[in-house]
């Protein structure tokens, strides 16, 4: 009797020790790394919020119907550090007062302007006011402004067109030409085919 469990025990003993070798053989065959990026990249898919500052208005109409007062509101997040009153000190930043229509990085009392923007060059444009006023440090990498930007549209465009009464009064920009409908496109496209073959009817009578 002792003998018969025995050898069962060494058999059942040198089975599982067959199995383990096997599992541990077989790791090593079909073990394989997490890739660095799961799945596949699907072409012509842009990634989640990208674009989607593409499909508003465009600066020249957000300008266009701006609202001053609310641009004034808006300057309140400047106010620790600059003014915009005529002949005001410069502070953290400088005074603004003119802004619009300057040249970039210059003048302004002497303020110490840094590198980045003093040699960012060009003036400043509604159009290079909005970028800056988005992510200053995007427009001009390397500037001493720690603002992080507004990234409402309509905020900046309001902004913009306050600072503008500031001084600057330049002419805004009219809105931009709404795109044609889709609709009126195609029949616009089917009037201007049909004619030509009415005029060689009226021709032939």
């Amino acid at each position: 009797m002792g003998d018969r469990f025995n050898t069962v025990a060494g058999w059942a003993l040198f089975a599982g020790i067959v199995a383990l070798g096997g599992a541990i053989v077989s790791s090593k065959y079909y073990h394989s790394e997490r890739p660095e990026k799961m799945g596949y990249a699907i072409e012509g898919v842009e990634a989640e919020g990208e674009g989607a500052a593409a499909s508003g208005p465009g600066l020249n109409t957000l300008l266009a119907s701006a609202d001053v007062a609310a641009g004034e509101k808006v300057f309140a997040k400047c106010a620790a550090c600059h003014t915009a009153t005529q002949g005001g000190a410069n502070g953290i930043g400088p005074n603004l007062y003119g802004t619009v229509g300057e040249a970039i990085g210059q003048g302004k009392g002497g303020f110490a302007f840094s590198e980045a923007l003093k040699s960012k060059g060009g003036e400043w444009s509604f159009e290079n006011l909005d970028h800056w006023l988005k992510s200053p440090r995007e427009f001009a990498p390397g500037t001493k402004m720690t603002f992080a930007g507004l990234g409402n549209p309509v905020d900046r465009a309001n902004l913009i067109a306050w600072l503008n009464t500031q001084g600057s009064n330049k002419p805004l920009p009219a809105a931009d030409a709404a795109p044609a409908a889709e609709g009126t496109n195609a029949a616009e496209a089917g009037n201007a085919a049909e004619a030509p073959a009415e005029n060689a009817a009226n021709a032939s009578e």
